[in-house]
């Protein structure tokens, strides 16, 4: 959803930091250390890794969602969390709960190398401040402080609030929109099956197809209202971290603070807490953005299809259209299909963490 894409890299602000730093001690005559390289690298991999797997473990769950989000109101295939995912096991067997898989963790692991480095710099005094309070604002917030430092002259200057807010939903934005094809055809990917009319060999066949038969704008297809998601999302995930975050440094329940600072871990369920409330606000829009995927798609399988000319999708025309026929063709409650196994996925932040500092420990570089 948008709030996924919005979670999407920001390795070029990375990279102009790095860049920046590097450039900085060849000035002064420093050379970086050879241990610090490692110690990135190990960071990179363990982070990439872990992102791929617990996207694998949650896959099930997010094509049920997708399917859910787009299936034919008249012709009801996946009611449920518990009876779609034993539908999808009948009907399509193991491999079926991972179709799309693939292309989200093509967009996903590049992206947790980058999330889980930052991270582990958590613990430097330099970078406390300015940790993803979701995943998505750190690395932009950093290059948005290093600029901001820079101009000033003050090295210890930190941003406004409002400032990483701005940042969060800047780097949310162009992430977002860096990826989107690959989002639209992980999406169709998802949703196809063995009785779809065309059959999509995989990512690259999907992007080609698209082009060629829809032309380029199709890429894009539900663009505008994953941006005016990553808003709510990104102002209350923002609203909701910093909240939790400073009651627990106050209260300091069950021992989780000590000197009046939160652990990687901490945060991250923080983060994570945050991140499920501000999914929920700004779901109805991603099952916006996914019937607009699919419009225009010749051949889409069942799900969205039904069976028998009778049963033909809805046609929808841009997203006020689909918001309005989504309504009263299936009420209000449309517009949150798929939201509990999209809230369970939440739980693979927790595991992703855990997994990446248990597997650094266990990479040797020599």
């Amino acid at each position: 959803m948008a709030s996924e894409d919005v979670k999407a890299s920001e390795s070029a602000v990375t990279t102009i930091v790095n860049l920046a730093e590097e450039a900085k001690l060849a000035r002064e005559g420093v050379k970086a250390p050879s241990h610090a390289i490692i110690s990135i690298c190990k960071s990179l991999v363990a982070g990439g890794v872990a992102g791929g797997v617990s996207r694998t473990a949650v896959a099930p769950l997010e094509r049920l969602k997708i399917l859910l989000q787009v299936q034919n109101p008249h012709n009801i295939k996946y009611n449920g969390t518990i009876q779609g995912l034993k539908y999808i096991w009948r009907t399509e067997g193991f491999r079926g709960l991972f179709k799309g898989n693939g292309t989200n963790c093509a967009r996903i692991v590049p992206n947790s190398a980058v999330k889980f480095f930052s991270y582990e710099q958590a613990s430097k005094p330099a970078l406390v401040h300015i940790v993803p309070f979701g995943l998505e604002c750190g690395w932009a917030s950093l290059g948005i402080l290093y600029l901001y430092q820079q101009q000033t002259g003050n090295e210890d200057a930190q941003l406004t609030p409002l400032l990483r807010l701005g940042a969060g939903a800047c780097a949310g934005i162009i992430a977002m929109s860096a990826t989107y094809p690959m989002d639209l055809v992980r999406g169709r990917l998802t949703v196809q099956n063995d009785k779809s009319p065309y059959q999509y060999r995989g990512m690259f066949h999907a992007l080609s197809t698209v082009l060629r038969q829809e032309g380029p704008r199709a890429l894009y297809k539900g663009w505008l209202p994953s941006v005016i998601g990553v808003v709510p999302y990104v102002g209350l995930n923002f609203a909701v971290y910093e909240s939790l975050k400073d009651w627990l440094v106050k209260a300091r329940p069950f021992g989780l603070v000590e000197d009046s600072e939160l652990s990687v871990t901490t945060r991250l369920a923080c983060g994570a807490a945050a991140g499920t409330i501000g999914q929920t606000v700004a779901y109805p829009l991603d099952v916006i953005r996914r019937r607009m995927q699919m419009v225009g798609w010749k051949g889409a399988g069942s799900a969205v299809t039904g069976d028998g000319r009778s049963k033909a999708p809805l046609e929808y025309n841009g997203m006020i259209d689909t918001f309005r026929k989504t309504v009263r063709h299936e009420g209000f409650g449309a517009l949150y299909k798929g939201l509990v196994p999209n809230s369970v996925k939440v739980s693979h932040s927790i595991f992703s963490v855990s997994f990446v500092y248990n597997f650094q420990d266990c990479l040797k570089f020599t």
